[in-house]
């Protein structure tokens, strides 16, 4: 699983930052978190094509999460895409795809489903799901988790033998969970012949947000807590007061939520130098840092 962050900045671009935008590559499938002004041509630099099996997760309206959709639909659309693009969103987001459609000239080549989402288990696959709770911002305004479920164990070829199963078709269907029936009528079921299962990953995108309870919760024991960091520590207050974070509030919450790694975005324009806002939340929570565009990140699968 590779993530991409393709917009890191705050509320206004600056040269070096776009506005607020991370991919996530899994298998043959895009998972797109906010869609920030000018995301498209982020994605042509990141060399992220634009015909695979996608869906977009809007954290909320402000303009600087949302404003690239108008863009990225005509983008795709010009390219000729016919796959379905999935967008999930707090309320309001329907009205907003559907007023692009009608006040931007050009024809959409593929489908689009739009899902207006609340909280809990917004979207549901075979091999992950995501959830989203409700963050310290505007309201409606939303965090998300992706949550890949556990895969099956490693595969005994030793005891697959011995158990009388010919190599081929049948180890792979054990492989992916299914009991198979050999010629003699005997039943032979994966767990005797799996491992233990192995666990999933877990990418947390907290989107604009204040201290949270429910995102220390949603993020419990993930690989990667992607938290904003607007402003700097001596400015918490402003910080709260507009449901944004500091390096402190975000270092807390990985430290609390038992996070693996932490990875500081929604940088305001006003740091030039953003190793003051690392520093700060070093001091909590060690294995920080700061995203820029186009950083990317690799998450192997976990082998326990």
């Amino acid at each position: 699983m590779q993530i991409t962050f393709l917009g890191t900045g705050g509320s206004i671009p600056t040269p070096k930052r776009g506005l607020s935008a991370v991919a996530i590559r899994r298998k043959n499938e895009l998972l797109l978190f906010d869609c920030g002004e000018g995301t498209q041509r982020q994605m042509i630099q990141a060399g992220i094509g634009f015909h695979k099996k996608a869906k977009v997760f809007v954290t909320h309206l402000h303009g600087d999460h949302v404003l690239g959709l108008p863009g990225l639909l005509q983008t795709m659309s010009l390219l000729g895409r016919t796959n379905k693009l999935e967008i999930y969103g707090p309320q309001g987001i329907k009205e907003f795809v559907e007023a692009i459609n009608q006040t931007v000239s050009f024809k959409l080549t593929f489908h689009i489903k739009i899902k207006e989402i609340e909280v809990g288990i917004v979207c549901q696959e075979k091999e992950y799901k995501v959830s989203a709770v409700q963050s310290v911002h505007m309201n409606p305004s939303l965090s998300y988790a992706l949550i890949e479920k556990p895969r099956p164990g490693r595969f005994n070829k030793e005891k697959a033998k011995e158990l009388g199963v010919p190599e081929g078709h049948l180890w792979a269907k054990l492989q992916s969970g299914e009991s198979v029936k050999l010629t003699d009528g005997k039943v032979v079921y994966p767990k005797l012949i799996l491992g233990a299962a192995r666990s999933g990953r877990k990418i947390v995108y907290t989107g604009d947000t204040g201290s949270s309870k429910l995102l220390v919760k949603l993020a419990e024991n993930a690989d990667l807590l992607i938290h904003e960091a607007t402003f700097e520590d001596k400015m918490k207050e402003r910080a709260l007061e507009d449901g944004h974070s500091t390096p402190s509030i975000a270092a807390e919450t990985a430290k609390e939520a038992d996070v693996k790694r932490l990875v500081l975005t929604h940088i305001s324009a006003r740091y030039k130098d953003a190793n003051l806002l690392l520093n700060q939340a070093r001091k909590i929570f060690a294995n920080t840092e700061i995203a820029e565009d186009f950083l990317r990140v690799e998450l192997p699968l976990h082998e326990d």
